[in-house]
């Protein structure tokens, strides 16, 4: 269970260290995130899920080893083949980041005027097709803080989607909602996977919404991480990782046992 998983990389770390100051994040970190899967980051407070996102997205660069992106090493690439890399992913962030200023539309089309020479009829098909994806239509002039918060991260969801990414990053997808919205998100994400082929990295302390989507979990603790599905966390015989999974692994074990039939190790 502490091996990679065997299954193709479509984002690599290798041997990634990582110090703020004196406050060690990673030190030999090894993960692998599997192509077209789910993959969730869980690990308590300061464990480096949301810094980990942020290396793989290009916004922090480690003190030291390889991180690849769709075959691409990121470390030691320019502002510009940055930028290029950045443009196979969309990003969720926790709080939406929408711009307050402008409308859900514009917020929306923003990465399209910015990156694409598409014309304003193309840019408002993609924009409404995407929110229309995410369950979302005659809401074009309303400002971010006008929806609810499940409204709002739904949009935000249109937007990271809406330069059609092969690999899609969400930071705590499911934090502040309420259970029918964590459960409309969850359903979003898993459509977007299933039926696009998205490959999803997401962070979580959400533990029945990781547990059930997730193909793979990997749990940073101890300047690393610990893989495996999350039939093999539950039924670690690590005590650390069962307490961490708690009641929800316990539950999870009893109805999904039976996944561990010919799994890896």
């Amino acid at each position: 269970m502490t091996k990679v998983s065997r299954e193709s990389g479509h984002v690599e770390a290798r041997g990634v260290a990582l110090a703020f100051g004196r406050r060690q994040i990673f030190r030999g970190l090894d993960c692998r995130f599997a192509e077209g899967r789910i993959s969730v980051l869980m690990g308590g407070s300061g464990t480096g899920k949301s810094t980990l996102l942020r290396m793989i997205g290009g916004l922090q660069v480690p003190d030291e080893g390889s991180l690849q992106v769709a075959g691409q090493e990121l470390v030691g690439l320019d502002e510009a083949q940055l930028k290029a890399v950045r443009g196979r992913l969309g990003m969720l962030f926790q709080n939406g980041a929408l711009l307050d200023s402008m409308s859900v539309f514009e917020n929306v089309a923003l990465p399209l005027r910015e990156h694409t020479h598409l014309s304003e009829t193309e840019i408002a098909e993609r924009v409404h097709g995407r929110l229309s994806a995410v369950g979302l239509s005659d809401i074009d002039e309303l400002l971010p803080g006008e929806l609810s918060g499940g409204m709002l991260r739904r949009a935000a969801l249109a937007r990271a989607i809406v330069m059609e990414p092969e690999i899609l990053l969400c930071d705590e997808p499911f934090s502040g909602l309420d259970p029918p919205n964590v459960s409309r998100i969850e359903a979003l994400l898993t459509h977007l996977n299933r039926d696009r082929g998205l490959t999803v990295i997401i962070t979580s302390h959400h533990m029945a919404t990781s547990l059930r989507m997730a193909h793979r979990i990997l749990l940073l603790r101890n300047l690393g991480c610990v893989d495996g599905s999350p039939a093999q966390l539950a039924s670690s015989r690590d005590s650390a990782i069962r307490e961490f999974l708690g009641q929800d692994g316990a539950e999870y074990l009893a109805h999904h046992g039976h996944e561990l039939e010919g799994a890896e190790g």
